[in-house]
């Protein structure tokens, strides 16, 4: 035993020494991957350790005040914003950090791309009517973007792969331009199809000198889908807010197909582009024995130009565009904008509380029965940019745009809104058509590189076409306060004024 337990002990001392001689040899470090700029794609972008490759982060955080509406960047034309009385925002502010993260990667096949673009919101609220007859004084507090203090809300812009000319994911519609519709501007203006990014395939050829052609199948639930109205369902309710029908859409079919030729060069730009657009409505009753309509596609055209290089001077630009629309009604009155439209103001009609616009858009209409009426839109927007100096520029803007209903289908909502409102001047005096229209001017100033500050000024107007003189009988609306009473139906403006402040990296 003692002899086993030396060995054993030695052993130990043997091995202990061993270890020790080998802790004392000097170990080589491992090479140090510092981040490594790559030049290939313009600047600011990086080689990410240990691959090849690289990546650019980019974003902005931006403070806005808009003054005389509840909603950012949108006139007071519907709700407690339209209603203009104590219920309606003076102001209206936001906040919004907004994150971009940019790959690219070299291949025998050619670049491989992706990009994300994520936005944290934060935005004021407002407080609608919650009273009932016999309650007085009630509001409730509405937003999708806050909880009261510290809340927010998280949006993805984009999210796309592209590859060998193929994009994959959230990205801008091959339909629109590149300004969308901000042609001089950052106010919501109609007359072009939205900037608002949807899920897509689509191929793009390259023809070299800025000659291209897309090609796109995309998604139109979110962003291209308007109304669709069962008129049978329209109520009281919904005729005064601007909706003619019930909403009546069904399961999507179809993905929006969209073709666009462009021509980018420098002395500006040249696009024209075309999307169809299946509408699909759900059934007439409450249930599938009731029967539905049968689908019709509609369709949409936009043609835009884009004029660099201007002699009033360095970086000035004038951007035009005009779209004619056929049961396709958002790629006129884009996404950002409300399909809906009732504002109040003083009534000129003896007997009338108080004046009201009121007008929708759709891209379909049909009663129990019948089939759908597309319904037709058309509109421009341009813009004008100038530069004064390094740091500041002002802009001037305008936008049109108008909603056609075919006889028939004026049939139908004039045949609810009549009998529902009880209009004074009869079938003869309905005219759900409309026209919608923006002017503004915007002035920013960039006291250092990436930090701007703009005000902007826009004046909305409503143009209805509901004979001069028309009044309707309007049931109590306890979300926005408005009394059951004669109202006048009369066109309407609003006047709204946006601050901003900006940094970009």
């Amino acid at each position: 035993m003692k002899l086993t337990k030396g060995l054993i002990l030695g052993s130990a001392a043997m091995f202990a020494g061993a270890g020790a001689q080998a802790a004392d040899l000097p170990v080589k470090a491992k090479a140090i991957e510092y981040v490594k700029i790559c030049s290939l794609y313009g600047a600011g972008f990086y080689y990410i350790p240990g691959t090849d490759t690289c990546i650019r982060l980019s974003g902005y955080l931006r403070a806005d005040t808009m003054l005389a509406t509840n909603s950012d960047l949108d006139a007071a034309a519907s709700g407690v914003a339209g209603a203009r009385n104590r219920l309606s925002n003076y102001l209206q502010t936001q906040s919004r950090q907004d994150l971009q993260f940019d790959t690219r990667t070299a291949t025998e096949y050619g670049v491989v791309r992706t990009f994300a673009e994520l936005v944290f919101t934060w935005r004021t609220g407002t407080y609608s009517g919650a009273g009932t007859t016999g309650v007085n004084g009630a509001t409730s507090y509405t937003s999708t973007l806050t909880s009261q203090v510290a809340g927010g809300g998280l949006g993805i812009y984009y999210a796309f792969i592209q590859f060998a000319g193929f994009t994959f994911g959230k990205a801008e519609s091959q339909f629109r331009t590149p300004w969308g519709e901000y042609p001089a501007n950052n106010m919501e203006l109609p007359g072009s199809a939205g900037w608002d990014p949807v899920n897509q395939i689509s191929y793009t050829a390259d023809f070299g000198q800025g000659i291209t052609a897309s090609f796109s199948a995309q998604d139109q639930v979110p962003n291209y889908q308007s109304n669709v109205w069962n008129v049978s369902g329209a109520t009281a309710a919904g005729l005064v807010t601007g909706a003619y029908g019930a909403s009546d859409l069904g399961g999507s079919r179809a993905p929006d197909l969209v073709a666009r030729v462009r021509v980018d060069q420098a002395w500006g730009l040249f696009q024209a582009s075309f999307a169809a657009h299946d509408n699909h409505a759900a059934y007439y009753g409450a249930d599938e024995t009731t029967g539905h309509p049968g689908d019709k596609w509609g369709w949409a055209g936009q043609l835009a130009l884009s004029i660099k290089n201007l002699p009033t001077g360095p970086g000035d630009t004038i951007n035009l565009t005009g779209v004619y629309t056929n049961g396709a009604s958002r790629y006129n009155f884009h996404d950002y904008m409300g399909n809906t439209f009732a504002m109040y103001g003083g009534a000129g009609v003896a007997g009338a509380y108080q004046s009201l616009g009121v007008a929708g858009v759709s891209d379909s209409v049909f009663t129990t029965g019948a089939s759908q009426e597309l319904t037709t839109t058309y509109g421009f927007n341009a813009g004008y940019t100038h530069n004064w100096d390094p740091h500041w520029n002002s802009s001037v803007y305008g936008a049109w745009a108008a909603v056609r209903y075919n006889n028939t289908a004026k049939g139908y909502i004039c045949g609810a809104f009549v009998t529902t409102l009880a209009l004074s001047t009869g079938v003869a005096g309905c005219n759900p058509d409309f026209n919608y229209a923006v002017v503004g001017t915007k002035t920013s100033w960039t006291p250092v590189k990436n930090l701007t500050f703009t005000g902007e000024l826009a004046y909305m107007m409503l143009d209805q076409k509901y004979a001069s003189g028309s009044t309707v009988a309007l049931p109590l609306q306890s979300s926005i306060a408005k009394p059951a009473a004669a109202y006048e139906l009369k066109d309407q403006n609003s006047l709204v004024l946006l601050l901003r402040a900006q940094r970009n990296f």
